[in-house]
């Protein structure tokens, strides 16, 4: 497979006019792009470089460009992406923060306008709150959050539309709170989340776990209950399924690259990730990590984008954001 892959790229390269023969390089030293749209250490971040960790370890690219593109929740990658028509060496993590972000900030660069290559992972909600804080089960944020919506603050990683802002809203309406009064505040990313917890500026934070291990490890951070189907491992939590709520949510990440770009490229790079997905050292990630294998290419991924897209649409008219 890595043969008949090295051949594809340096052919298409060749074909294309990027520069680089076959004399010059094979896919193995094939230098690539990754942007991350938010800040080292949250969730994209983790992702893109994990994977980009993968493809070059593994030998099946040469050293990737990491850039963290930060700004409006990630409009501003996904408008340099689309500004970026035709570039055959760029790729960009993504996901659901990045779908909702797109309309709360009224940016015209949709994800709809982007090449899909592949969809990654699926990952888990955990409602987190400090050490000493009076919540000691969801059970009791769910009364003090019936008896005054507003004073229960909750904050997240990402701003409206997104993963954290979306999960608290569907958890609203699951347990009887009006999504409207939900108290939310937006930080960009898990470190300023982290802070704002640890610092008592809000009350609950909502976000993926794998940004917060040092903390729930030492104890500074509570995991009250998680969002997916099954428990996650190592995190001393219930699901919300378990703790009598009728709700499961997971975030998703995955990979896109500029609109414009040739079928042969598109499918070089979903060919470059399909071996990364196979090997061994994605999947000892995927364990670390707590991430839900999720994985899909193509035409099937760019299906999902616009289902995504649509529930998201919907989501925030509902709650009078649109």
């Amino acid at each position: 497979m890595r043969v008949v892959l090295a051949a594809l790229l340096v052919a298409v390269l060749a074909l294309t006019g990027c520069g680089v023969t076959r004399s010059e390089a094979g896919a193995e030293n094939r230098r690539l792009r990754m942007m991350i749209p938010n800040s080292p250490g949250g969730g994209y971040d983790q992702t893109g470089r994990a994977a980009t960790r993968v493809l070059e370890d593994e030998d099946l690219t040469g050293r990737f460009e990491v850039s963290n593109v930060i700004g409006a929740s990630g409009t501003v990658a996904m408008q340099r992406l689309v500004n970026e028509r035709g570039a055959e060496d760029l790729l960009m993590t993504m996901g659901l923060g990045v779908v909702g972000a797109t309309y709360t900030n009224g940016s015209d660069a949709r994800v709809s306008e982007a090449t899909p290559i592949a969809q990654l992972i699926e990952d888990q909600e955990g409602l987190l709150v400090p050490a000493d804080s009076p919540f000691r089960t969801v059970d009791d944020m769910v009364a003090a959050w019936k008896a005054d919506p507003g004073s229960v603050r909750i904050g997240g990683g990402s701003g409206n539309g997104g993963p954290d802002h979306l999960f608290p809203m569907q958890l609203a309406a699951a347990v009887g709170v009006d999504p409207t009064e939900v108290n939310y505040i937006s930080y960009d990313g898990g470190g300023p989340l982290t802070t704002a917890l640890l610092g008592a500026k809000i009350d609950v934070g909502t976000s993926g776990l794998g940004e917060f291990e040092g903390q729930i490890a030492d104890g500074s951070l509570r995991v009250l209950a998680v969002s997916g189907e099954e428990r996650l491992e190592g995190v001393d939590a219930p699901t919300l399924v378990e703790s009598g709520i009728d709700l499961v949510f997971t975030n998703w990440r995955g990979v896109l690259a500029p609109p414009g770009i040739p079928d042969e490229v598109r499918e070089a790079h979903i060919a470059l990730l399909e071996e990364m997905h196979a090997s061994p050292q994605w999947q000892e990630a995927l364990e670390t990590n707590g991430w839900i294998d999720a994985f899909r290419t193509g035409d099937e991924f760019g299906e999902f984008l616009r289902e995504q897209d649509e529930r998201v649409a919907r989501t925030l008219e509902e709650l009078g954001l649109l």
